[in-house]
């Protein structure tokens, strides 16, 4: 990441720093609550499932915001590829390291993200955690990332939101989302041809919990962009 030159690029970084600090607190107290309440997604499941029969035995593959490393970061693993995941709670980290041991499992931010090489990356329900104004950017990033022929995996809940504080579980958070045709042309712009784009309903298995529009996306980055 290059580093600021002006009062404004400076400030607009001490803005980000502290928006990051503020959600890596939120789930480092959600590390005991998620799995339980997150942990059974079959769609995200079955797209992981797909993912893993399209790559080559021992593929490099990226986990963005890992979380505890269940279920996506164990069931790449277990297929036997290489899995490099980031998350930016420390205590995320922690316990993707202590399930998943064979992956290397980092504390970073996708947009200070510099490692390429990768064969595909995932990205579920993480880019959620950015403002709208850093996703292209985030996008972008995972463009690069990824190999000529890769695969790049995203879900994110469909909501007209940007940076908008909830309550989450137990604790707040902000997050963004977008309608649907928004969203894709979003990952399109970015440079990215979109092979599949699915919508489902989702109910998290919390109390009190309603169902969620998850919009999932599977898609390759376009050789011409690049």
């Amino acid at each position: 990441m290059e580093q600021p030159d002006s009062p404004q690029d400076i400030a607009a970084l001490e803005h980000r720093l502290r928006r990051r600090a503020e959600q890596a607190a939120a789930f480092d107290h959600l590390v005991q609550q998620y799995d339980s309440a997150f942990a059974h997604r079959p769609e995200q499941d079955r797209a992981v499932a797909r993912l893993i029969e399209r790559l080559r035995p021992g593929a490099r593959v990226l986990d963005v915001g890992c979380g505890t490393g269940v279920p996506t970061a164990r069931q790449l693993a277990d297929a036997g590829l290489e899995v490099v995941g980031i998350d930016i709670s420390p205590a995320m980290v922690a316990a993707a390291t202590v399930a998943v041991p064979e992956a290397s499992i980092r504390c970073c931010d996708i947009v200070d993200l510099i490692e390429t090489g990768f064969d595909a990356a995932v990205a579920f329900f993480s880019l959620l955690m950015l403002p709208r104004s850093e996703i292209p950017l985030a996008l972008s990033i995972l463009h690069d990332a990824v190999e000529p022929g890769g695969y790049v995996l995203l879900s994110m809940v469909q909501a007209d939101l940007d940076d908008t504080p909830i309550e989450f579980l137990t604790t707040d958070v902000r997050v963004s989302g977008y309608p649907r045709a928004e969203l894709r042309s979003v990952v399109e712009q970015a440079g990215f041809t979109i092979e599949q784009f699915e919508v489902v309903s989702y109910t998290p298995a919390t109390p009190e919990a309603v169902p969620e529009v998850e919009l999932y996306v599977s898609a390759r980055p376009s050789i011409a962009a690049r």
